[in-house]
Parts: structure tokens; C-alpha cells; sequence
């Protein structure tokens, strides 16, 4: 990339959009997983749809590669620049714009962060139900481009399910005026959807249409100690039946999460004993406090009667309800308590009545290549997503082995090797375990007709 093109960006949009040399901060180029790359050779930010469309416009002209970056939280390095690539980052674009409550629909640029919209739809006692642990970090154009879910999926879907309209800017420029803000809309092919999960690579989201809800109440949370997995799938059932609507959560923690998140991570509290095999966090959600507090009541007191449960508490407060999430969501910070080198993250799905027999395999086979290494496990079982890291201290050179182990686990266990982080970079060379090579040249096809120049993000989910 010459000088020349860096003065023509300056022109299109102005000087203090386009950073280069000692100005770009190292946040450009590190994510939230540690991974670090090399200093891109440009950073751009633009701060209107336009401007997004004329820079596209000269990039694709120049066969500039670009990456899209939003708050960087992403786990499979599907953000960070590859060399002579410039980045575009949506940081300036960062607008909560409209919040109509009787429409049901907020209106956010796609550098809005998730906490920014979720307290902004607050202020009119609604709710955008979309949450994750880096939500004070993530943006939304983020969340949409890989799709994410997080932790109310069982009762509002995935972020698909939540997006009404989209704007979108393809690789020549070209703006797609699609922000409409209702539901029921069968005009021929759902475009919307073709930007939802695909990582950047087919144009860059610029604002977007959410779906909001009235806000509940009154919310409780229980934390519950079991036995077995299988006593885990019984309550899950216990629980779609007795709380229908009003679950909203139903998260699980294997022993090693829940006893080293206690352990290690400073600031969190000790609801129950360490000893026990399993924990579900439960939140349930309504307007009416008695009924949630009975209907969770009744239904801890027939798991104990029928002893799927063996000790439970429940939340008296906002800030005991907070003190139990806040050892589900410590997700990072107990990951950062391990040395990075020899630390690996997954993020599959499997139907969910195998899950066990999928963590022990990964527990039994992993042994083979380190006898010292562990798996610390946890995730959103009620939707059937499982994250796991994989520990190996002690053999920090066969990372590549222990990738390979457990994505060959998950395809034989007919799972999915990406639940919601996405594909990236590094899951690339796995895609093949839950994709047929008929998907991915249709993948392929349909990126060639949108962006056959191959400038937005290249290399994230597949090579062309």
C-alpha cells in the first residue's frame, strides 16, 4: 500500500479518520485472547455510512484487503489484520440513535457497545436481551457478525432472532438500505440474514434495527448443586415444565469451574460447598415477584423430593442475583489465572443428552498425550452450547494435537466445533468437520458474487 493510497483515504474522508505509523494504539492489533499479530498499515474510523461506502469503494478499486474490527472480543482471531491488510474500525460509529418501545425496535450504529444499548433500552423499561460476559466491551456489529448468543438463548434466541433490519455496506461501496424495523416481511430473499454469522466477509454492517422487550419486573436467580449429568438433564426438564416462560437462563458448571473460579478469582462470593460434581444457575423472569418465587420454590422442592437436586440457593436481592452470575461470567478472568501458552479454548454444541459422554471422552483422550491435562468445563446447556479450555502445562508444544483430538471428538460426536464465536482464523482448518464441502463452496460461491475482488476480511471462515 503507497503513500499515494493513504493520501487518497485522507481525502475521502478526512486527516484525524486515518491513523498509520506510531499513531495506531497496540489495541488495533491484540484482542481479548491474547493473540497479537503485527501492526496493521493503516487504521481507518470512519464516522458515517458514507464515509464506510466511499472508503470500500476505493479499497475494492485498489484490491486493498480489509479488516473489520469492532470491540475485539472475539476468540478465533477473526478480527485482527493479516499483513498489508488496514483495518476499519466502527468505533466512531458508536450511536444508539432511536429506542421506540411501541414498535418494539432500538436503532444502533454497529459500534454501539452491547452494555451501552442494554442501558439505553433500560431507560424506557424495556430490555435487549442479548447478553454476554464482555458486554461492557463487545459492539453490536461484533455480535452480529458472529451471531453470538450468550445467555439468555433458551428463552430469546440467538442474535439472528433479534434483528429486525440491517445496513450494510458491500465491498464496492454499495449501501443496502436495509433497515426496517418490523418482523413479518416475505419480499423475496431475507438479505439481513446473509450478514448475520458471516464474519465480516460479505460487507460491512454499518447500523442495525434490534428487537426489543418489555422489561420483567422482577427476576430471580438459584444456584443448585448435583450429583450426576444425568440429574442435570432431569432438572432441565423439571424446569421447562414448572418456570415455562419465565426461564430465562439455565447455565451449567462443571466441579473444576465452579471450585477454581472459587478459588482463584478475587471478589467472588461462595454460595455453595466446592465438593459437589455439578451447578445449574437458574434465572427465572416475570412481573409478578410471588409467583416467580413460588413457582422456583416448588420447583427446587420437587428436585429434592426426587433427589436431582442435593443443595440449592436463591437469590434475596439484586446484588446476591449479581454475586451469582458473577462466578458464571468469570470466565476470563479464571483464564487468565493459567499460563496463556498452554491454555485452549472450545466453544462446540452437542445435543445435549450426550454432553457427558462427550466430556469424559475429551477428559480420557486427552490423557493419551498429557496425563497431567484437564478440561475445565461450563456453558449454556439449556441451548446445547459447551464451552471448554484445555489445560496442558506441561506439554505446551502439542497444542496443534490437542486441537485436532478434540474438534475430531465433537465431528464424532455430531456436534458443532463453533457454537457462537465463529470461525475465524483459527477454526478454519476444522470447518470440515461440521460443514460438507458442498456447503462450503456454496459459502464460497456466494462470497465471489458479493466481494470477487476478495478485500473484506479474507481468510476468515475459508481461503477462495
Amino acid at each position: 500500500m503507497s503513500h499515494g493510497f493513504v493520501s487518497r483515504m485522507r481525502e475521502v474522508l478526512d486527516s484525524t479518520s486515518v491513523l498509520t505509523g506510531a499513531d495506531i494504539d497496540e489495541r488495533y492489533y491484540q484482542d481479548l485472547a491474547g493473540n497479537v499479530v503485527a501492526k496493521p498499515l493503516a487504521v481507518v474510523r470512519p464516522g458515517t455510512t458514507e464515509q464506510v461506502s466511499r472508503l470500500l469503494c476505493l479499497c475494492n478499486q485498489a484490491k486493498v484487503p480489509v479488516t473489520t474490527q469492532g470491540g475485539l472480543t472475539g476468540l478465533v482471531r477473526g478480527g485482527l489484520p493479516n499483513t498489508n491488510e488496514i483495518v476499519l474500525s466502527m468505533e466512531r460509529m458508536n450511536a444508539v440513535e432511536e429506542v421506540n418501545t411501541s414498535a418494539g425496535v432500538a436503532v444502533a450504529q454497529s459500534g454501539a457497545l452491547l452494555q451501552r444499548i442494554q442501558e439505553r433500552v433500560e431507560q424506557e423499561d424495556h430490555i435487549f436481551p442479548l447478553d454476554l460476559g464482555a458486554r461492557g466491551s463487545c459492539t453490536i456489529g461484533g455480535n452480529i457478525s458472529t451471531n453470538a448468543g450468550g445467555n439468555r438463548v433458551i428463552r430469546y434466541g440467538m442474535t439472528r432472532d433479534l434483528i429486525l433490519g440491517l445496513e450494510v455496506v458491500t465491498a464496492n461501496g454499495t449501501v443496502l438500505h436495509g433497515l426496517r424495523r418490523y418482523i413479518k416481511n416475505n419480499t423475496g430473499i431475507d438479505l439481513k440474514q446473509l450478514f448475520v454469522g458471516s464474519e465480516g466477509i460479505l460487507g460491512v454492517i454499518t447500523r442495525a434495527a434490534l428487537r426489543i422487550f418489555p422489561a420483567p419486573s422482577e427476576r430471580r436467580v438459584t444456584l443448585c448443586a448435583l450429583h450426576s449429568f444425568e440429574q442435570v438433564s432431569s432438572f432441565l426438564g423439571m424446569a421447562r415444565r414448572r418456570l415455562g416462560g419465565e426461564l430465562t437462563a439455565f447455565e451449567v458448571m462443571w466441579n473444576e469451574y465452579y471450585r477454581l473460579t472459587i478459588e482463584r478469582v478475587s471478589g467472588v462470593v461462595r454460595p455453595l460447598p466446592t465438593h459437589h460434581s455439578f451447578y445449574v444457575l437458574i434465572e427465572a423472569s416475570a412481573n409478578n415477584a410471588e409467583r416467580i418465587q413460588a413457582d422456583l420454590e416448588e420447583l427446587l422442592e420437587g428436585a429434592k423430593d426426587e433427589n436431582v437436586v442435593l443443595d440449592a440457593t436463591i437469590s434475596t436481592s439484586k446484588a446476591s442475583a449479581a454475586a451469582m452470575w458473577g462466578i458464571r461470567d468469570s470466565t476470563l478472568e479464571l483464564s487468565r489465572t493459567f499460563p496463556y501458552a498452554s491454555r485452549i479454548g472450545f466453544d462446540v454444541s452437542l445435543p445435549i443428552d450426550r454432553m457427558n459422554e462427550y466430556v469424559n471422552a475429551i477428559g480420557a483422550r486427552t490423557k493419551a498425550i498429557d496425563v497431567r491435562a484437564f478440561a475445565i468445563v461450563f456453558g449454556h446447556v439449556g441451548d446445547g452450547n459447551l464451552h471448554l479450555e484445555l489445560h496442558h502445562e506441561h506439554t505446551p508444544d502439542r497444542r496443534e494435537d490437542f486441537e485436532k483430538l478434540v474438534y475430531n471428538i465433537t465431528g464424532e460426536f455430531g456436534g458443532s466445533i463453533s457454537a457462537e464465536h465463529g470461525i475465524g482464523i483459527l477454526k478454519r482448518p476444522y470447518l470440515k468437520i461440521s460443514r460438507t464441502q458442498e456447503e462450503i463452496e456454496t459459502m464460497r460461491t456466494i462470497k465471489r458474487a458479493l466481494d470477487p475482488n476478495n478485500i473484506l476480511n479474507p481468510g476468515r471462515i475459508f481461503t477462495l
